[in-house]
């Protein structure tokens, strides 16, 4: 099969002092939405085994036991919820992080609607009033700083107060990560203020409300991707006195299909482990991907456990 030669062929590698933040948060009780497949009974083994999660089961037992079974994986010690199907499975999950017998929901064999719907299912009790936002954590192979981009999975067409939520999260998570004032950037194409560019106006909207609402960070915006990233741009372009330009440390993107590509981007064509946390629930929720490699999937588990062991 040919390629073509922008993507990667690098492997995407978690990165070890994520793993170690997790380890020091302790691990908590995840519990996973239909775990009787391959790939989400693997994620878990890789990140019990890992010290950075405690794996509830919920789904059918038969099947459970099956997948654990190939993976030579004694399951004997950890609770399974027996559930029938994707509605049942999901249900059980959502209730028990509700419930306060797990900390962490995570997506198993089922569609991603029908495991929404669970997590927002009001009797769950996993509502908190506020918007649930998606957030990439995504390091390169080589290491160095991560970069965190949102909405690129959950949120179609955000207005602004999504986004609003969506810069408290990041602003949240990069604290709680070691980085005690993050840099945050609107995305738009153009760092000028266009009427004909609905998102440039936004920005501008967005990074004023941020500067008087939110501490212990900066922001700027509108910004394109080159000055969001790239210092040279910036020294070019004469932006050297923006606080944010050419070293962002979280992007907030103005729609999914953006947010989608860019972190796609970076997965594919960098090699980047990208891992993933919903947030504004009372818990974290994990929306992983088929497509996601373990690396991904260990570093989404994480990026849960740090969350869950600071809040």
């Amino acid at each position: 099969m040919t390629h073509t030669p922008f993507l990667s062929s690098r492997e995407a590698v978690c990165p070890q002092n994520l793993i170690d933040m997790a380890r020091k948060a302790g691990a908590p009780r995840v519990a996973i939405a239909r775990a009787g497949s391959a790939l989400p009974m693997e994620a878990a083994q890789d990140a019990t085994e890992a010290g950075i999660m405690v794996p509830v089961f919920t789904g059918e037992r038969a099947l459970i036991e099956a997948e654990a079974e190939k993976l030579d994986w004694d399951i004997s010690g950890f609770e399974l919820i027996e559930a029938e199907g994707e509605a049942e499975a999901g249900k059980a999950a959502a209730f028990a992080c509700g419930e306060g017998r797990a900390d962490v929901m995570m997506k198993g064999q089922l569609h991603t609607d029908v495991f929404m719907k669970s997590a927002l299912n009001r009797d769950a009790g996993l509502r908190t009033g506020n918007r649930l936002v998606h957030v990439f954590h995504i390091t390169h192979p080589d290491g160095g700083k991560p970069l965190v981009i949102s909405d690129g999975a959950v949120n179609v067409d955000p207005n602004l107060e999504t986004r609003q939520d969506a810069s408290r999260e990041v602003v949240k998570l990069l604290h709680r990560l070691g980085n005690p004032h993050p840099k945050v950037a609107y995305l738009s194409a153009t760092e000028s203020v266009i009427p004909s560019v609905p998102s440039s106006v936004e920005a501008e909207e967005l990074t004023t409300w941020a500067r008087a609402n939110i501490d212990n960070a900066s922001f700027s915006g509108p910004l394109a991707l080159d000055l969001i990233l790239s210092p040279e741009a910036v020294a070019t372009k004469g932006l050297t006195d923006d606080p944010v330009a050419g070293q962002a440390d979280a992007i907030i993107v103005p729609d999914i299909v953006s947010g989608n590509a860019l972190f796609k981007s970076v997965v594919y064509l960098a090699g980047g482990c990208a891992a993933g946390i919903v947030m504004g629930a009372k818990v974290p929720i994990l929306l992983t991907s088929r497509a996601d490699p373990p690396a991904a999937r260990l570093a989404s588990a994480a990026l849960a456990a740090i969350t869950v062991g600071q809040s």
